[in-house]
Parts: C-alpha cells; structure tokens; sequence
C-alpha cells in the first residue's frame, strides 16, 4: 500500500505565501512525477504542477512566476511554494505520484488539502 499525505493548507490573504508539502510512504520502488493539482468548488479537477525524477517542471499558465515546485527524491517528498496568491488560487490541493511499486505500477493521490485565499 501507499500513501500521500499532504500537509500546510490554511486560510491566507491575498498576496500571502503559503507552502505545501506531500510525502510518500509504502512499498514504492520508484517514483516518476510528482505533481499537485487542485480542485475549486463546482470545478474540475486540473493540474496545478508537477517535476519529473530528474528535476523537469511543468506549470500551469494561472501560476507561472508565483508557484514552484521542487521534490526531495531520497524523502519522496514534493513541495509546492505558493506566493503571491489570490482568492481564485483557493480550492483543494491534491498531491498525485506516478511510477513503481516492487511489482505494479504506481499511481496515488493524497487526501487532499485545503487552501482558502481570501481577499
């Protein structure tokens, strides 16, 4: 079994920072991507980010310049660093790992994480 667990949602206001953090625990052989995606109240669910084993990042275009990403491959560790938010940045954050289990493929999704931007 695997499991993501999400830590650092909270309530801040416009133009504040917060940080995200997700680590993966279990039977994992390796981990691929990493990445955060998140969810808005009657939206669908869409990537937020995401960095490949090497380090290669992906954004999407509404938090280019104030989001990044980095992971901690010895931990499977993935961190989101939120500056400069705004009330439509809230939503749940969701962490997502792709890649190996010791016998099958691996994909998981944490629990979830609240992020409230209030303005």
């Amino acid at each position: 079994q695997v499991q993501l667990v999400e830590s650092g949602g909270g309530l801040v206001q416009a133009g504040g920072s917060l940080g995200l953090s997700c680590v993966a625990s279990g039977s994992i052989f390796m981990i691929n991507t990493m990445g955060w995606y998140r969810q808005a109240p009657g939206k669908q669910r869409e990537l937020v980010a995401k960095i490949t084993r090497t380090g290669t990042t992906n954004y999407a275009d509404s938090v280019k310049g104030r989001f990044t990403i980095s992971r901690d491959n010895a931990k499977n560790t993935v961190y989101l660093q939120m500056n400069s938010l705004k009330p439509e940045d809230t939503a749940v954050y969701y962490c997502n790992a792709d890649g190996w289990l010791l016998s099958n493929p691996l994909h998981a999704w944490g629990q979830g994480t609240l992020v409230t931007v209030s303005s």
